[in-house]
């Protein structure tokens, strides 16, 4: 179903689910490890190379969990090596060599997934080429408003103050096409407990190779949420032309099913 808002009515996450943050994202963290468990006889992947990017003020420590669990899959994962990610405009260029040399090593469309920031990225590698994009997957990234007013502006004023990012790499060309969807299969996950970013920034117009899928959750804890590591398992399985959307339907019943049924294995 396709979530539709306009700008005047989008505000900032309440301080309560801002605040919040922190602790529901250490309970996300502590369903991850059974989740694990659950998954730890499955290697379905086929291979293809998968691309990790971290979210603003986040570095490839933020994505252990979520690498250690797709390697785990059997595909073979990267993280974006470029320590934190302070939200320079420069990345784009030096992503775009990194993801040239991972489809040399490999000759196979990579998939690209990005966290918060990292899914804006994520979006714009999508297209500088469709060719070796095999599809985007993005997670709490609010690409409808990179400027917009969040729970994380504080951070960003604060880094241009201390000239980490200035007003020079602003491209404004580059802000103005990031709302523009990449032509690949794109599917964008997003949770309205958000406590860092207005969920509704993070929509896609839904088509034939867009699709939103709503998680419960926090912003933080995306990267160890069991609904969000279902999503990305089932996703990793499609290819350009087997890309169709996600069921949703039966997504928490789906984890219960497969733990009874390990369980009767053991």
């Amino acid at each position: 179903m396709r979530e539709e808002s306009s700008t005047e009515e989008i505000k900032r996450p309440s301080l309560v689910l801002s605040l919040s943050e922190g602790i529901r994202a250490f309970f996300e963290l502590g369903s991850y490890v059974p989740y694990r468990l659950l998954k730890k006889n499955e290697s379905e992947g086929d291979g293809h190379p998968v691309l990790i990017l971290p979210g603003f003020m986040a570095s490839d420590f933020s994505t252990i969990p979520l690498r250690s669990f797709i390697h785990k899959l059997g595909y073979k994962v990267y993280g974006w090596g470029e320590g934190r990610n302070y939200a320079n405009v420069d990345y784009v260029g030096l992503l775009i060599e990194k993801l040239e040399r991972i489809y040399q090593r490999h000759q196979e469309p990579i998939t690209i997934i990005g966290w918060s920031l990292g899914g804006i990225y994520a979006r714009q590698l999508g297209k500088y080429d469709e060719e070796i994009v095999r599809q985007i997957i993005t997670m709490g990234s609010p690409f409808k408003g990179l400027d917009y007013s969040n729970n994380a502006i504080w951070m960003y004023d604060l880094l241009k103050r201390s000239r980490i990012i200035s007003e020079d790499n602003l491209d404004e060309e580059l802000l103005e096409d990031i709302p523009v969807p990449a032509n690949v299969p794109t599917t964008a996950i997003f949770t309205k407990e958000d406590g860092v970013v207005p969920w509704e920034l993070c929509l896609e117009e839904e088509d034939e190779w867009h699709q939103n899928v709503q998680v419960r959750g926090s912003h933080f804890g995306l990267g160890v949420n069991p609904l969000v590591l279902q999503i990305v398992a089932d996703r990793l399985l499609c290819t350009k032309s087997t890309w169709t959307y996600f069921e949703t339907s039966n997504l928490i019943e789906d984890i219960f099913v497969k733990a009874q049924a390990n369980k009767n294995m053991n």
